[in-house]
């Protein structure tokens, strides 16, 4: 199989809506609310966490040499929501933005075939944009 690149582009636009909405939101604005329990600062707190867990499954499917699968409860998001909400909403933007940025360039230079066994498995994993403009269109919406 040959992986379609063009994740690589829609990762870059969805770091880019990441890094834009960031700039033009107040911290007022940051602690909006997004749905029941969320903030916007929780809902980057949020990606930031998921892209660290991608970087994660890069790292250790390429020392593996073959895809690598870590355990983590479903729950891990309600777990987490009291951690993400004390992170201060700047914080939360800069590490979402970071991490983004550090996953697509690793993304767009990793090995094709460990990477197209990663996307037959899960390809949220590779087209991280489906995830992010799931949470930057909550986000928006609850701005609006």
């Amino acid at each position: 199989m040959t992986l379609d690149r063009s994740f690589i582009e829609l990762n870059r636009a969805s770091t880019n809506r990441l890094r834009n909405l960031a700039a033009r939101l107040s911290d007022e604005e940051m602690q909006h609310p997004v749905g029941e329990h969320w903030t916007v600062a929780i809902a980057l707190a949020h990606l930031a966490f998921w892209d660290r867990r991608v970087l994660y499954v890069l790292d250790m499917t390429e020392r593996a040499g073959k895809l690598f699968i870590p355990e983590i409860d479903i729950l891990v998001n309600d777990l987490s929501l009291p951690l993400w909400a004390v992170i201060p909403p700047r914080d939360a933007a800069r590490i979402a933005i970071e991490t983004a940025a550090a996953l697509d360039r690793r993304l767009e230079d990793y090995p094709s075939a460990l990477l197209e066994e990663i996307y037959v498995y899960n390809k949220r994993w590779v087209v991280r944009a489906l995830h992010r403009s799931e949470h930057l269109d909550e986000a928006d919406a609850a701005l609006r």
